[in-house]
């Protein structure tokens, strides 16, 4: 028996119940961590429906814990702090370059219709030379 099988056997079930929720979540945002910063493959979808079940299920648990949780609890969850301060700070630098590449999208695409082509000015002049044609 290990002293984590051990240690649960004295706490109460929704802190059992909690770090259960604690590990699956951990895990998650672990996978999400890793893929951001290693450039790697990522189920977004997958993750996102996992992260909702683990809120919901954290909210669940919430309900019947103790007013004061033990040390060992208490470092899961700054533990688990720690790693959703690196999941946001991730996910800022993903929306930050996404953000990027936008803008040079934008400005690309801005400088290839400034032929003169397809501006608002040639337009009224294409449309000004139609009338006074017809006239």
């Amino acid at each position: 028996m290990s002293f984590d099988s051990e240690l649960n056997f004295a706490r109460p079930p929704a802190v059992v119940a909690l770090i259960s929720a604690l590990d699956r979540l951990e895990e998650t945002i672990d996978v999400e961590n890793a893929a951001f910063e290693e450039r790697g493959a990522l189920d977004l979808v997958e993750i996102n429906r996992r992260k909702s079940r683990a809120l919901l299920e954290l909210s669940r648990v919430a309900r019947g814990l103790p007013d004061q949780l033990d040390a060992a609890t208490a470092g899961r969850l700054a533990r688990l702090k720690a790693k959703l301060d690196r999941n946001q700070y991730v996910i800022a630098l993903r929306i930050a370059a996404a953000r990027e590449v936008g803008a040079i999208l934008d400005r690309a695409l801005a400088e290839a219709e400034s032929d003169g082509t397809y501006s608002a000015h040639s337009a009224h002049s294409a449309q000004a030379a139609r009338a006074g044609a017809g006239a």
